[in-house]
């Protein structure tokens, strides 16, 4: 498969997608924390990263990866993320699900109170707009799967 990065850049006063590079990948379905977890750390050294890293995984009905973007890169022990952001993503590149992925350079991946919060708050706004919120994965020395952990 073919992971693509994409950024969001304004070409007057719309919103477009800029495609910013693609790697060839094995052909696995995005449809489970591992497959996921796996493909972050090859490709992006997710769970080598010094400062937390928020990306969103686009994915279409079947699982299949439409794109990934750098949602944003924060510090040591936390990053903004807004809703809006991600969702102006989804919409431009089609998708119909999606999994937000960052990091705990500390190696815990442990949810904090404000990853919960983050993760109940996408549920109610994907719900309210029929994209499907899959997962949120937490990466450090090993992972957590809010799903998996019945947050979502």
């Amino acid at each position: 498969m073919r992971v693509t990065s994409y950024s969001v850049e304004l070409k007057g006063k719309l919103s477009v997608l800029v495609k910013e590079n693609a790697v060839n990948y094995e052909d696995i379905l995005m449809n489970n924390a591992e497959n996921i977890v796996d493909m972050m750390n090859t490709i992006y050294r997710l769970n080598q990263k010094a400062e937390e890293y928020v990306y969103i995984l686009a994915l279409n009905t079947k699982c299949n990866l439409v794109g990934v973007f750098l949602l944003t890169k924060g510090t040591a022990d936390r990053s903004l993320v807004s809703p809006r952001e991600i969702f102006v993503r989804l919409f431009l590149c089609g998708a119909n699900c999606f999994v937000m992925v960052h990091n705990h350079p500390s190696g815990d991946p442990t949810p904090s109170i404000e990853d919960i919060n983050m993760t109940r708050k996408l549920k109610d706004c994907s719900s309210l707009i029929g994209v499907n919120f899959f997962d949120h994965i937490i990466i450090g020395d090993t992972f957590c799967s809010l799903s998996q952990r019945g947050v979502l």
